[in-house]
């Protein structure tokens, strides 16, 4: 697997965080499964090892220096996402890899046709 080809998929995936705010979990995940040939489930772990390091800081400083950073709400909600990810990351491990597959997919589709479709 080609050094480049990684640093491709986090700029990409950081370029759409940057952009859309999407946490790149989005671009990534699919772009590991299906072009670098991981599991559903390496997946999804290395993605969250990517989002560990400080990978959105300065895109996280562009948006505060616009005035568009809730310091406080980003903490709290900082401090709900670190037990909801330990939570779902115990959680995901009892699923196959077929049905993980299916769910995100599933979960992709549904917010996609919700911001398209609705206000």
């Amino acid at each position: 697997m080609s050094p480049m080809i990684l640093v491709l998929v986090g700029l990409i995936g950081g370029i759409f965080s940057g952009v859309f705010g999407i946490g790149g979990g989005t671009i990534m995940v699919p772009a590991l499964v299906y072009f670098l040939g991981l599991t559903q489930h390496q997946a999804q772990g290395t993605t969250l090892a990517v989002l560990l390091m400080p990978v959105g800081l300065l895109g996280v400083l562009r948006y505060y220096q616009a005035g568009n950073v809730k310091i406080q709400m980003a903490l709290l909600i900082g401090l709900g996402f670190i037990f909801g990810a330990f939570l779902g990351a115990h959680f995901v491990h009892g699923l196959s890899e077929s049905t993980l597959k299916r769910v995100f997919g599933i979960f992709l589709v549904l917010v996609g046709m919700k911001m398209v479709l609705l206000k």
